[in-house]
C-alpha cells in the first residue's frame, strides 16, 4: 500500500515563507559586499576633496614656517655676532673719548697761543697781508692751498728778517 502524503496546508504555507526569507537573506548578504563598497566610494568622493585642499594649506603653512625659522636663525645669528662685537665697540667708544679730549687739548692750547701772541710779529704783519684763499670745503685744493700758504709765510719771514734787520742796523 502505498502511503500518500497529504500536507498540511498551514505548514506548507510556513515553510514557503521561511523559505522566501532565507532567499532574501541571502540575497540581501550576497549584495551586502557592493552596498558597502559603493557607501565607501560615496564617502570617499564627498571627504577626499576637503582632506587634499587641507594637505596643502598644511603643505604650505609647513612651508611658510621653515623660511621663518630660517629667518629667525639668521636674527639670532646676527644679533650673536653683535654680541661678539661688544668689545669693538667699546674700543671704538674710548678712542671717541680720546679724540674729544686732544681736540679739547688742542682748542685750550690754542686759545693759550693766541692770548700770548697778540703781540707777535708774525699777527702784527699778517694783519696788512690780504689773502686771495679758495673757498677750503672742496678737498682737490687743499694741497694747493697749502702751498700758497707756505709761500706767503716764507715770503712773511723774509720780509720779517728784512724789517728786523734793517731795524737793527739802524739803533
Amino acid at each position: 500500500m502505498a502511503f500518500v502524503y497529504q500536507g498540511d496546508a498551514d505548514l506548507e504555507a510556513k515553510s514557503k515563507k521561511a523559505a522566501e526569507r532565507i532567499s532574501e537573506n541571502m540575497h540581501i548578504v550576497a549584495n551586502e559586499p557592493s552596498l558597502a563598497l559603493y557607501r565607501l566610494q560615496e564617502h570617499v568622493r564627498k571627504a577626499l576633496p576637503p582632506m587634499v585642499e587641507r594637505r596643502v594649506d598644511v603643505t604650505k603653512l609647513q612651508h611658510d614656517l621653515q623660511g621663518r625659522c630660517y629667518d629667525v636663525e639668521y636674527a639670532l645669528s646676527a644679533v650673536k655676532s653683535m654680541d661678539a662685537a661688544a668689545t669693538s665697540f667699546q674700543n671704538i667708544q674710548e678712542m671717541i673719548k680720546q679724540a674729544i679730549f686732544l681736540k679739547q687739548q688742542l682748542k685750550y692750547e690754542e686759545a693759550r697761543r693766541n692770548k700770548k701772541d697778540t703781540n707777535s710779529v708774525y699777527k702784527r704783519l699778517s694783519a696788512h697781508i690780504v689773502l686771495d684763499l679758495p673757498d677750503l670745503s672742496d678737498f682737490s685744493m687743499v694741497r694747493e692751498t697749502t702751498n700758497r700758504i707756505e709761500n706767503i709765510m716764507a715770503h712773511a719771514r723774509g720780509s720779517n728778517n728784512e724789517l728786523h734787520r734793517s731795524h737793527t742796523t739802524l739803533h
